[in-house]
Formats: structure tokens, C-alpha cells, sequence
């Protein structure tokens, strides 16, 4: 089935451009410099050689996968490597106009959307990916429905696979004028439950934590 369709069968309500997100909306915002590096031939390079790598350590992403908060799309160039069909959600209507034109035919498809609210029905996907993209939500609590609503729209087994920076003095620098929750990974593995996860499984490694649970 051609992506397009996909997304029309599962009550997306179109590309970029579609309603905007509720009231109660998380905003992310992200200032230039971070954008920029987000953006950046080096960051595409260290996505695909090492973090990516790193996160899915083996997994099967199946045939249907959602990246919420692709950003600039850098992961998304390498997860639709992985699924016959993605759809990333991007809350930013910039960014997320930008990706929608630039993956225009391809296996990817591109909502405006709330982390918070996601426009799927229940067990859409086989399986999601958060890269890099939680400490841009503005709160704990939000961060927890943000998780709560990725495990609504995975099937009964889907994966969660992810990654966040730690809290340290360079990445608070960057995210100067950012919004920058950092997410502790002593109690990552349990909030992932409390969302509806189980066998949540959290790493650390250097200045970055992994983390993979399935949908029940």
C-alpha cells in the first residue's frame, strides 16, 4: 500500500498543514545554533554510524513504524531505510512542512501532530522511535502522556525504541533559550511502565541513554 494511503486509512488528517494542535499542545522549541547542529552534515553522519546502531541494537522494526519528533528528519532518512511504511509526527509546523516536501513520494509520511494527542488509531504501528526528542518536551508530566500515547497506537507487542542526551553543562549550553527537560535514566525504565510499557530496558552509555520496551 503506497504510504499516502496508509496515513489516509489510519485517520490522519493530512501532511504538514493539517489542524493544529490542541490547546494543551507540547511546544518544543529549539533555537538556531541547536537547529543548525540538528541539521548538520556531522549530525547526519553520527546518526547513521553510531546512535542509530546503538539505539536499534538487532531490533525488527516491522512493517509500519512512527517517529514522533523527527525534527529536521536526519533519523528519518535512516529509520525509512528500516520499514516499508514510516509516518513521522512533528509538532513544529516549519519543520515539519519542510520534511513533508522533501520525502514527497517516498515510504515516509509526514503529520503535524501532538506528541500528546497522536492523530492514529490504536494499534496502528509495529513499532516507534523517539530520537533525541524528550528533554524537548516541557515537562516530566507531559513527557509521560507524550509515552502513554505511543503505547495506544502500537500493536500488541510493538516496540518503543529511543535515545535522550544526559544532563551536562555542554548540552545545557546548546540549549540556551531551549526548552530542555533533561530525563533521568535512574526512572525511565518505570515511567515506561506506568505508560503502558513492559520489559522496559534502559542503558546508559558516555553522555547518552538508550531504552527499548514493548507494547503489552
Amino acid at each position: 500500500m503506497p504510504v499516502a494511503g496508509y496515513v489516509a486509512r489510519h485517520d490522519v488528517g493530512g501532511v504538514a498543514g493539517s489542524s493544529p494542535p490542541s490547546a494543551a499542545a507540547i511546544v518544543a522549541i529549539v533555537n538556531e545554533e541547536h537547529l543548525a547542529l540538528c541539521s548538520s552534515p556531522e549530525w547526519a553522519r553520527f546518526v547513521e554510524a553510531e546512535l542509530l546502531p546503538w539505539v536499534m541494537d538487532g531490533h525488527d522494526l516491522g512493517d509500519a513504524v512512527l517517529e514522533v519528533g523527527p525534527g529536521p528528519g536526519l533519523t528519518t532518512d535512516v529509520l525509512r531505510r528500516q520499514a516499508a511504511r514510516l509516518a513521522a509526527a512533528e509538532l513544529d509546523p516549519g519543520l515539519a512542512g519542510q520534511l513533508a516536501a522533501r520525502l514527497a513520494g517516498s515510504n515516509a509520511a509526514v503529520v503535524r501532530a501532538d506528541a500528546a494527542c497522536l492523530p492514529f488509531a490504536a494499534g496502528s504501528f509495529s513499532a516507534a522511535a523517539c530520537l533525541t526528542m524528550l528533554h524537548h518536551i516541557p515537562s516530566a508530566r507531559q513527557q509521560d502522556t507524550a509515552l502513554a500515547e505511543i503505547a495506544r497506537v502500537l500493536r500488541p507487542g510493538g516496540l518503543l525504541v529511543g535515545s535522550d542526551g544526559l544532563d551536562t553543562p555542554q548540552r545545557r549550553r546548546v540549549h540556551q533559550g531551549d526548552v530542555f527537560v533533561p530525563v533521568d535514566p535512574g526512572t525511565l525504565a518505570q515511567r515506561l511502565r506506568i505508560a503502558g510499557f513492559a520489559d522496559a530496558r534502559v542503558e546508559v552509555a558516555g553522555d547518552r541513554l538508550r531504552f527499548a520496551a514493548t507494547a503489552p
